[in-house]
């Protein structure tokens, strides 16, 4: 993690930069086949769907497609496809989500249901999943069609089951790390897996690029949870308590009402279970999660899978590749200080 921000100083771009510029011919095609796909008579979907594409998201995902395919020895242009099939399950996963958290704000920009409305938020993420199939298809590996298939219903399923949390202080940490396990997770794995198998790589690495995608995938939603109770959230554009606001149980709420008094307890049941939320609470949850150590303990727990995530890679090529990779996981972590 101190290696990622020392990076970051001294050269001044992120490992993600530095990750994307060693792919950088690769994720140039990416995106202009994101462009070129997303393509519509219907004037409103390009619109709404590149108010998402091109509001400064790093790519990350296709980014792990692309570096698994090459530190595997790929030599052909099909990851190309799967990249922009990946970024375009991401954004569709995306307009879903805003639409079922009534979200205002992403990446700094008001959220296309707030510009546009729930509906056409809801069938341009369909047009965006149907477009993500079709390049499936003709990338031409039903193995990788399986491993983006099976994972797009896994991610559905993570949703379902959060919604089932949402308003629960009986949600416990096993729960939780489900949720985010194919939530979240399930699209980092899949994307470096994905990446390793269309270069036809053997199978210690293929299970090495899905194990280090699924354990960086469960350390940045911990961040990304850590966040929602901290003013950096701001800093990267987003709006601070959004979670809370939602009712949405997530680590540092769980860490924090496993550890409350009985007054803290009485405002988590009102402020999560029962309502209605006062003006003041979210102040009031923030020195709660801190005083208690939750947000701590949450870093801790995201700094284990990050760890694990960078074990995972011993058995690839130790090159500029590797490196980055290792570099891109201990920065993501690096978000939450």
């Amino acid at each position: 993690m101190i290696v990622a921000e020392a990076t970051k100083t001294a050269t001044g771009t992120s490992p993600i930069d530095q990750l994307h510029a060693l792919v950088a011919v690769d994720m140039e095609a990416v995106d202009g086949l994101i462009h070129e796909r997303m393509g519509s008579a219907v004037a409103l979907i390009p619109d709404l769907a590149r108010h998402l594409v091109d509001s400064g998201g790093k790519r990350l995902r296709p980014l792990l497609t692309l570096a698994a395919a090459r530190l595997c020895g790929y030599r052909g242009v099909e990851h190309v496809k799967l990249g922009a099939a990946i970024e375009f399950i991401h954004t569709a996963t995306l307009l879903h989500d805003d639409v079922v958290d009534a979200s205002a704000l992403r990446r700094g920009k008001s959220t296309a249901n707030m510009v546009w409305g729930n509906k056409p938020s809801i069938l341009v993420g369909d047009f965006l999943f149907s477009r993500a199939f079709q390049l499936m298809v003709d990338a031409g590996s039903m193995r990788v069609l399986d491993i983006l298939a099976s994972a797009s219903a896994v991610i559905a399923e993570g949703e379902v089951m959060q919604l089932k949390s949402a308003n629960n202080l009986a949600t416990t940490k096993a729960d939780y790390l489900q949720v985010v396990s194919a939530k979240t997770a399930a699209l980092f794995a899949a994307s470096a897996e994905a990446g390793a198998t269309i270069a036809g790589a053997s199978a210690e690495l293929i299970d090495a690029m899905r194990d280090y995608g699924q354990n960086l995938g469960i350390a940045f939603q911990l961040i990304d949870d850590a966040l929602d109770y901290s003013g950096r959230q701001a800093q990267m554009g987003k709006s601070v308590g959004d979670d809370f606001r939602e009712a949405k149980v997530t680590l540092p709420v769980i860490v924090a009402y496993e550890r409350a008094d009985d007054e803290a307890r009485r405002f988590w049941r009102r402020a999560i279970e029962v309502g209605p939320q006062h003006e003041a609470d979210l102040k009031r949850a923030i020195f709660y999660v801190e005083e208690t150590g939750a947000i701590r303990d949450t870093h801790a727990r995201a700094s284990h899978y990050v760890d694990e995530a960078c074990r995972a890679l011993a058995p690839l090529p130790d090159n500029e590749l590797r490196e980055a990779l290792i570099s891109t996981a201990e920065f993501c972590v690096g978000r939450g200080y």
